[in-house]
């Protein structure tokens, strides 16, 4: 109950802050850019208490503090701005609380969405049954990963490590999670703080869009066109599902039960246009909360570009900065979507105009790099250069690395993004010159070329992160073009037919892939892995060292947040680690423990958990830990031992010791 109410309010206070802040703006504006905000201070305010006090509930108690002080400051200073020139000269906001938008609009889009994000985040954050705790397809590889550092920041000092991989700075983007951990500190439930936070944020990124639409649009029918392609996205990849089902009838049904096998996401036929809801903002929190942050950023560069106000621009630039230990690749993409939108201002400016916008551009990059670089130099530009994946790579996933396309170049993009990738130059082109739709579309292309031709991460797949921002900014210019086409075809008979083939084609595979993610279960945790995972969490210290298995789904490190040797790969070699010699010293260690005293002191190793997964993977030696070590517990297949009777004494006390002492022998 304390995470929850420590996470009303915060969102209680960014909305009074953007309530003075965007006065001008309507209600619903306001209130989708103030949860947003206090989603932002939620994550930032802990921070530099952090690196004074560690990561602790006194912490998180001096940040909702800030964050009120903040709030009454916005508030006293709201007659200020009211007293001042116009934030926003000659925008149209329009009437009552939707700003002249249509109530049916956010309603029939959003809601249904809503729903079903929510039913998604509760099937797949750890959904217990009888004890076990259950996922769904996409979050069953990506979900530890995101669970590990919320448990593993509580009481860390800053920082951070990952506890993982220890000693090693954890360069990964944790904000996105450090807000669970705040709630955890503060009494709240793993899986509904992860369920909730997430809820709320597809929330926000579902109406961040509509907004962002209707502002460029003032039109429903482009609204709900560029929603739907939006959400629903996912290329030609059902034409080969159904290819496939003529020849064999499992094969549609493949697509509901098999693992990865839906028309957005099947590698061997090169389709990954992954749909956006089931492969992207679901798992991959860290994008979550990148969208969330990056379409308020639009939406401010709009305000700001319009009215060439510095404050605007000044504002934008705070916005901006914190956004890279968000997530680095949406604050990379707004960074090149800027530059364009500069690039396309400048050039049609006059002389005396020019070096006004210039000076505008220059304020906010000047304050969003003054914000960002620290955290750029201390955390990003480490992990991305010291792991050798920075390079050239021409065609993101369809180069197979030697130069050589699979598919063609335009039939890749043509059938993973579907008949949208046509329409998108003719729409770029068709919008007013020295409009806000060209100046975004040529940011866009900034985007899609740096994304195609430069590899930042080992896993080049990771450029998608970049290629659908490019997406979204696009789909209002081609929804307006689909409606100038319409308009276009006024009178030609079969019209509406042509209309409904273009939408069916283009949300045909996403609907698939929903559909599945909506059926999936699979088990993440046994409830014998839960209990002892429990019982680490009560009993063992926070700054334990455990040698367990380097499974992805492993309790130890995920559900407990206790340091291990080494995690899985899986997480460690796509964020650019060599972990060779850390999984070599683990396997010997776990196999050969007799022989390994020097790597036991060498990894600082406090205690030993051996389930069904050391056993099988490493052939732990449990019959030498036994006669060698404390057995502290031992239930439903689980054993953990402390090498040292100090250590052993801390978990269970004088009175169990003796139990353990028996055991052992």
């Amino acid at each position: 109950m304390g995470g929850i109410l420590l996470l009303s309010g915060f969102l209680l206070c960014g909305v009074i802050i953007c309530d003075a802040l965007f006065s001008h703006r309507s209600g619903l504006v306001r209130l989708w850019l103030g949860l947003c905000m206090g989603l932002m201070l939620m994550m930032w305010l802990p921070v530099p208490f952090a690196y004074v006090l560690d990561f602790t509930r006194t912490a998180q108690l001096l940040a909702i503090l800030s964050a009120a002080l903040l709030a009454a400051l916005a508030t006293w200073g709201k007659r200020f701005i009211r007293r001042g020139a116009p934030l926003l000269e000659g925008v149209h906001t329009g009437p009552g609380f939707l700003g002249g938008m249509p109530a049916w609009l956010p309603i029939v889009l959003i809601v249904p969405l809503v729903l079903l994000s929510g039913y998604l985040q509760y099937t797949h954050v750890l959904r217990n049954v009888d004890g076990a705790l259950y996922v769904g397809q996409s979050t069953y590889g990506d979900l530890c990963l995101h669970l590990g550092i919320a448990t593993g920041l509580r009481n860390a000092s800053f920082p951070p490590d990952y506890t993982i991989l220890p000693g090693t700075l954890l360069g990964y983007p944790f904000l996105a999670d450090s807000m669970v951990t705040s709630m955890l500190l503060l009494g709240s439930d793993l899986a509904l703080s992860f369920t909730l936070t997430g809820t709320l944020m597809m929330a926000l990124v579902y109406t961040g869009f509509v907004l962002f639409v209707w502002e460029l649009t003032h039109k429903s029918a482009a609204v709900v066109l560029a929603y739907v392609l939006m959400f629903f996205n996912g290329g030609l990849g059902f034409l080969y599902v159904f290819d496939g089902a003529m020849k064999d009838p499992t094969a549609l049904k493949n697509v509901f039960t098999g693992f990865y096998q839906t028309p957005t996401n099947m590698p061997d036929l090169n389709l990954r246009w992954v749909n956006v809801i089931c492969d992207m903002m679901i798992p991959q929190r860290t994008l979550l909360t990148g969208w969330m942050v990056l379409l308020p950023a639009l939406f401010m560069l709009l305000d700001a570009v319009r009215s060439r106000d510095l404050r605007r621009f000044a504002l934008l630039g705070v916005w901006a900065g914190l956004m890279p230990m968000v997530h680095t690749h949406s604050f990379f993409a707004l960074g090149l979507l800027s530059g364009g939108v500069l690039l396309s201002r400048v050039l049609r400016a006059s002389a005396r105009d020019r070096l006004r916008r210039l000076r505008c551009y220059l304020c906010y990059g000047g304050i969003a790099l003054l914000i960002a670089l620290p955290q750029l130099l201390t955390w990003t530009f480490p992990q991305t250069t010291g792991g050798g994946s920075l390079g050239f790579r021409f065609n993101w996933v369809n180069n197979q690395g030697d130069g050589c396309l699979i598919d063609g170049y335009f039939w890749f993009w043509i059938k993973n993004v579907g008949l949208v990738y046509l329409l998108m130059l003719p729409a770029a082109l068709s919008m007013r010159k020295g409009g806000m739709l060209r100046a975004l579309s040529l940011g866009a292309l900034a985007i899609y070329a740096v994304a195609e031709c430069i590899q930042f991460q080992p896993n080049p797949y990771d450029n998608n992160k970049l290629f659908y921002v490019a997406y979204m900014i696009m789909l209002p210019a081609v929804a307006l073009y689909l409606l100038q086409l319409w308009e276009k075809l006024r009178g030609v008979h079969g019209r509406a037919m042509l209309a409904a083939l273009f939408i069916g084609a283009s949300t045909l595979s996403g609907a698939l892939s929903i559909g599945r993610e909506v059926v999936s279960n699979y088990q993440l945790f046994g409830a014998e892995e839960v209990q002892a995972a429990s019982f680490i969490d009560e009993n063992l210290p926070a700054d334990a060292m455990i040698l367990t298995g380097d499974q992805h789904n492993n309790a130890v490190a995920a559900l407990a947040g206790r340091h291990i040797v080494c995690g899985t790969g899986s997480y460690l070699y796509y964020h650019g680690f060599d972990t060779t010699e850390e999984r070599s010293a683990e396997a010997q260690m776990l196999a050969h423990p007799g022989e390994s005293a020097d790597l036991f002191e060498e990894y600082g190793v406090d205690y030993i958990y051996i389930s069904g997964h050391e056993r099988a993977n490493f052939s732990a030696d449990e019959a030498w830990f036994l006669q060698n070590c404390y057995l502290i517990y031992d239930e439903g297949g689980v054993r953990i031992f402390a090498r040292d009777e100090e250590d052993a004494l801390r978990a269970l006390g004088d009175a169990e010791l003796t139990v353990a002492d028996s055991l052992a022998d």
